[in-house]
């Protein structure tokens, strides 16, 4: 018995067409008939041939391949992100690799590298480590971030952070927290989440109240967080309102309160930031700001395709949030 594997010969022979014929099948070029479509695929399927794709991927120039690279899918936001891009991507026939850069710049600059080596057709980043030299260089692949300001060239889509950040604070104001406190990232961080931290300072401002900043830098244990957001409890004996920048942090705080004794809603409210479906299911009480995830996937890869098609393409993309009232405010 033979072992040679089928060539596109052989499955045009078989089918009784030109090879050129098979290789439009196969691509899906041109118009052919249902019945010459037809006699392909039964030949390929009764030869069990598989197409050559590191021939075919020279030839077209593409890979059909795309970089994700996040700072962690631990995090409820970052996993249903990368979900929405993943099925949104292989729904437009692209595959997906993933870098889960664990907000370590050395890690990231690696999977850039290593995703750069495999020439994707393009890369979706939604990582902290914005300043990675890498990401300035000439005749890049098409790069679409995800709130996160890469390079003056590279689109951003992001939710209505300003917004959002309006919304979270007005409603503790609402609520009756006089010292509010804003749990956030490091300010050195070019992204447009800062702007739930000036959308804060701005509505404290306008009630002639004084900000609070906490931050966080990225990339630090839960022992560590613990013991900065008890710090911040002990710096701040009548805090009794606070805005965190994402639900994770929000969660963390509200075991910190309990076991301190602090009563929420009654003592210390609280407001998140991301929304995310699993998060709900599991805290459905946690007051927090929604972002349009699903929105958010399909209007990256809709942005990265026209980069790849080089067609024109917009560089800001904001999309509206939602407000989810549960039981800490």
């Amino acid at each position: 018995m033979s072992t040679r594997r089928p060539k596109i010969d052989d499955v045009a022979k078989l089918a009784q067409v030109s090879k050129s014929t098979v290789s439009r099948v196969l691509n899906n070029r041109g118009y052919l008939s249902q019945n010459t479509i037809e006699k392909v695929y039964q030949a390929i399927e009764e030869l069990n041939y598989r197409p050559n794709t590191i021939a075919r991927q020279l030839y077209s120039n593409k890979t059909n391949i795309i970089g994700l690279i996040f700072p962690t899918v631990n995090n409820p936001f970052y996993a249903e992100m990368v979900e929405a891009l993943e099925k949104k991507l292989f729904n437009r026939g692209f595959k997906v690799i993933l870098g889960n850069s664990m907000n370590d710049p050395h890690k990231e600059e690696t999977y850039l590298l290593q995703l750069l080596s495999h020439q994707v057709d393009g890369l979706i980043v939604g990582a902290h480590n914005q300043d990675l030299k890498e990401y300035q260089k000439k005749n890049l692949p098409p790069i679409v971030a995800i709130d996160m300001n890469l390079n003056p060239e590279i689109p951003v889509v992001s939710s209505d952070n300003y917004q959002g950040g309006k919304i979270a604070t007005q409603l503790l104001l609402k609520s009756g927290a006089k010292e509010i406190i804003h749990i956030n990232g490091p300010a050195s961080v070019k992204s447009p989440a800062q702007k739930r931290r000036q959308a804060y300072e701005d509505v404290l401002k306008e009630n002639n109240l004084i900000p609070h900043t906490y931050t966080v830098p990225f990339g630090i244990s839960r022992i560590e967080k613990i013991k900065s957001f008890k710090r911040m409890f002990y710096d701040h004996p009548f805090v009794d309102g606070i805005f965190s920048s994402n639900d994770t942090d929000a969660a963390l705080i509200i075991e910190i309160a309990k076991e301190l004794g602090v009563k929420i809603p009654q003592d210390l409210k609280i407001v998140g930031y991301d929304g995310a479906d699993m998060t709900r299911l599991l805290m459905p009480s946690l007051t927090t700001i929604i972002q349009p995830t699903e929105v958010m996937a399909e209007k990256a890869v809709d942005v990265l395709q026209k980069l790849i098609n080089k067609e024109p393409y917009p560089l800001n993309v904001t999309l509206p949030v939602k407000l989810w009232r549960g039981m800490t405010t």
